[in-house]
């Protein structure tokens, strides 16, 4: 299922970079072979396994985008108004009339098929209608003014959507209006989660001494639903290396990805190194990323292991540079990263060269009217509190040594994330 090598990374070598880590990651792993056709109902991010082509152009007749009045534009004055008996009616769904004769105007409604011949279309509030009844059109609209032709927004035969789209709302729409009631799709991907710590216990549980209640597993569980993923929650594995080496050949078999959190440092009860290396083999980089640094890749029976960092925010932070692009090739999915958008600074900010950094900030409009980036009071890749009462991550890439009110960083929202 997945390629990878074990010759560019060395425990305790130099710091790989966030986009050569996603590179070899997403580079490495195949997608998964399986489809299914499924009702366009339940299509919404789901991953097209093959191109959809346009059965028919949309829109498939020309119809008038307004509601009005449909004319032969060879009939209008050029400078003066142009007054027309009005000749029929067609509301939309229903059929035109067979042809629009020279000199006569035909009340149309948005939507509904032009009538041959005609090629222009007046808007009721931009006309009036004499004593006789018949239509006063103001002079100066162009000729084709408030139609849509036939294909103008996709023709026939065209790649409506590609391979590898994740699909969402307005995906799901256009293939409604292409009249595809089911599309083809890669299986979702299954993916065994749990955590390591004797110090964790699951909600619900009773804590004693010094226990934290687990978190880490429920917020990583929860992106993955986003992602579309079939999620199978293993709990709380112990700190202890043998029952952690079988665990994860238990959970190699019917899963195409094993996410842990927690262990993956150097201290003596991080095991989750040995143990994967007793299992399979394993892959340990440190990302120049903070927060975040140690993450963990392996492979257990031809299944991707990624071991996330025990904090919150540097599991999270990881996951979305990590796991997401992971995920995201192995379901087929076609690779777009999050693009940053530009705000205005409203805080001071240092930072170390060469090493990428995540700064929780929450959005405002500044007096001014332009939106500005508000840095966390408080630092720490603990603090839970930092990911629930702000906005989305700023940027500050390798290069970056400093920040200053008033100047443009790149935003990450955390919608767009998952």
């Amino acid at each position: 299922m997945a390629q990878l090598s074990d010759d560019c990374f060395a425990f305790g070598g130099p710091m790989m970079s966030v986009d050569d880590a996603v590179a070899l990651i997403a580079g490495r792993v195949s997608p998964v072979a399986e489809t299914e056709v499924i009702a366009l109902r339940a299509a919404d991010g789901r991953i097209l396994a093959e191109p959809i082509f346009a059965p028919l152009p949309l829109p498939p007749f020309t119809n008038s985008a307004v509601d009005g009045y449909a004319v032969r534009s060879r009939d209008l004055a050029d400078d003066a108004e142009t007054v027309l008996p009005v000749a029929g009616r067609v509301q939309a769904g229903a059929q035109a009339v067979t042809v629009i004769a020279p000199g006569q105007a035909v009340r149309i409604f948005t939507g509904a098929p032009m009538p041959d011949g005609a090629d222009t279309v007046f808007m009721q509030e931009d006309v009036r209608l004499d004593a006789s009844g018949k239509v006063v059109l103001p002079a100066g609209l162009k000729p084709g003014a408030n139609v849509r032709p036939a294909g103008e927004d996709i023709p026939s035969g065209y790649v409506a959507l590609p391979a590898g789209q994740r699909l969402r709302p307005q995906d799901v729409a256009l293939a409604a209006a292409l009249g595809l009631p089911h599309v083809k799709v890669r299986r979702r991907i299954r993916v065994a989660v749990f955590s390591t710590g004797n110090e964790l216990v699951s909600p619900g549980e009773v804590r004693v001494g010094a226990q934290l209640f687990d978190s880490n597993r429920f917020m990583l569980m929860a992106m993955l639903t986003r992602l579309g993923c079939e999620v199978s929650d293993l709990g709380i594995l112990r700190d202890l290396r043998a029952p952690l080496g079988d665990a994860l050949k238990r959970a190699a078999t019917g899963h195409d990805l094993i996410l842990t959190t927690g262990g993956v440092s150097t201290g003596e009860e991080d095991h989750v190194k040995a143990a994967v290396e007793s299992a399979g083999k394993l892959v340990l980089w440190r990302m120049a990323i903070k927060p975040g640094r140690p993450v963990a890749m392996g492979m257990i029976a031809g299944t991707p292991l990624i071991g996330l960092p025990g904090n919150p925010v540097a599991s999270f932070v990881t996951f979305v540079h990590v796991v997401r692009p992971t995920v995201l090739a192995l379901a087929g999915s076609a690779q777009q990263a999050p693009v940053p958008m530009p705000v205005r600074a409203a805080f001071s900010y240092r930072k170390k060269i060469g090493r990428r950094e995540y700064v929780r900030v929450h959005l405002r409009k500044g007096a001014d009217g332009v939106l500005e980036a508000v840095k966390f009071p408080r630092e720490g890749a603990g603090l839970l509190s930092s990911l629930v009462e702000t906005d989305g991550l700023a940027e500050l890439a390798e290069e970056v040594v400093q920040v200053e009110p008033g100047q443009m960083v790149g935003v990450l929202a955390y919608a767009a994330l998952m």
